[in-house]
């Protein structure tokens, strides 16, 4: 999750979360050098005295600065197509969860599983255990089993709502009546959080996600918990 005084991203817990923080490196890299190069042009054009008024026009220049950009482009764009496709890519999910935006909470349907629902409200700052986090921690967590294919249906019942989840490179707009698909691959253990990220009104702030990703027999011990209690 973020830290205090966070400057990056949080880190990855998903592949495509990997990808996306490379692509960002690669892409301020490019920036940088860029930001580079244009200052020193402007710092030695206005501090030189050499000039000369008869040079109309360079073909020399005028490809140099035509060729890089398109280089640059090319450089930024082909990483970026390729992590595009690769988060289209849904192929044989082991799970399917369908999110539903309220105002203001999420609740979820384990599609695989008939009778395994239920709705996260957030918790109280009052009801808070010791370790758990203010505004981001919920009455009921997502769960689901690491290192499977997990597809999520987000929608919504009243207005636009956006379940998030950062550290999993996950980010889906909820419509009402209409039923959007992302999945995502947790590659390791842990409790990851999230926010609505659409202003819905009001109470859009305290609405939070809460992944937790646990071993698979620990997944199935608590779906079939969830079901007897059902």
């Amino acid at each position: 999750m973020a830290h205090p005084a966070q400057l990056g991203f949080q880190d990855a817990a998903s592949p495509v979360m990997e990808e996306l923080l490379h692509f960002h490196d690669h892409a301020m890299m490019i920036v940088f050098l860029i930001s580079v190069l244009v200052l020193y042009i402007i710092v030695a054009m206005i501090s030189t005295k050499l000039t000369d008024k008869f040079i109309l026009d360079s073909q020399e220049i005028e490809i140099i600065w035509t060729v890089l950009p398109a280089i640059t482009l090319i450089m930024i764009a082909l990483p970026s197509l390729r992590i595009l496709y690769l988060m289209d890519e849904i192929n044989n999910p082991h799970l399917t969860i369908k999110a539903i935006g309220h105002q203001w909470y999420w609740s979820y349907e384990y599609t695989d599983y008939m009778d395994l629902g239920f709705d996260s409200y957030m918790l109280p700052t009052n009801d808070l255990a010791p370790g758990q986090f203010r505004l981001l921690e919920a009455d009921h967590r997502m769960v689901i089993p690491v290192e499977s294919p997990i597809r999520i249906l987000v929608t919504a019942e009243d207005v636009l709502h956006s379940w998030a989840v950062p550290a999993l490179g996950v980010k889906m707009d909820a419509v009402p009546g209409r039923l959007n698909q992302t999945t995502f691959i947790a590659s390791r253990p842990g409790v990851f959080y999230g926010q609505c990220s659409e202003i819905c009104g009001a109470n859009h702030s305290f609405m939070p996600i809460v992944v937790e990703a646990v071993p698979l027999q620990h997944f199935e011990d608590w779906s079939t918990f969830m079901l007897e209690e059902a």
